[in-house]
């Protein structure tokens, strides 16, 4: 005789073993376990962007700290005030003042506006105020030439005499141009080449193509405009 056997229930999928409590069956979304008609699957997380595709922006030039102007100033207006307190201190201490400060007090007391000395003073000091407004208005740092990045990632820049250098040696790539000399400026790139062969138009076109092209991939924030000249080299 066989032993007592066990009925598997009426929820239990059939072929399972016994004893077992049945599972719930996936819903429609694909997501185990017992979920409310009102629960929404989770939205996938954006995948990041690729380097092509990151959007670029074209960030302000770099600006100067100025040190050597901010130091010749303040060292300037630090011996002016210091001996200035110092001659005050004096006299209130009961000695008399220096020679400089008397001197520069009868000056003052003595001397029209209209005089000489002070006409040019005055434009002295004009020239030095607006030069130090001209310095603090600019950003300076010319030679640097900024490169498009992300937003909130580290900024780069290339050296204008660097990005010269590169654009020559791909100019001399070029078959045909026997010297090159690139200048790069902030709002253009001039290229002068020397062709011993090939035709002038073809070496030009050539050239156009590759340094547009280089300069393309220097990712400059303000790409400046390119203009090439091609000529024969002189006669010996």
């Amino acid at each position: 005789m066989s032993g007592p056997q066990t009925v598997p229930g009426p929820g239990a999928a059939p072929g399972s073993a016994p004893g077992t409590a049945p599972r719930a069956a996936p819903d429609s979304d694909g997501a185990g376990g017992a979920g409310g008609p009102g629960d929404a699957a989770a939205p996938p997380e954006p995948a990041p962007p690729g380097p092509g595709s990151s959007p670029a922006t074209a960030p302000s030039r770099f600006w100067s700290a100025r040190r050597a102007p901010a130091a010749l100033l303040a060292l300037i207006l630090l011996c002016s005030v210091g001996l200035l307190l110092y001659d005050i201190a004096s006299v209130r201490a009961d000695r008399p003042a220096t020679a400089w400060r008397t001197r520069l007090a009868d000056e003052l007391a003595g001397r029209t506006l209209d005089d000489p000395w002070v006409v040019v003073a005055a434009c002295a000091a004009v020239l030095t105020g607006l030069w130090l407004v001209v310095l603090a208005v600019t950003p300076g740092l010319r030679n640097l030439m900024p490169m498009r990045g992300e937003a909130g990632v580290l900024r780069a820049a290339i050296e204008r005499h660097a990005a010269a250098v590169a654009l020559r040696d791909r100019a001399l790539e070029v078959s045909g141009v026997q010297s090159v000399r690139v200048v790069v400026g902030r709002r253009r790139v001039r290229a002068e080449a020397q062709a011993h062969f090939r035709d002038l138009a073809d070496v030009r076109s050539d050239l156009n193509a590759v340094l547009g092209d280089s300069i393309r991939r220097m990712e400059l924030a303000h790409p400046p405009a390119l203009a090439v000249q091609v000529r024969r080299p002189p006669k010996r």
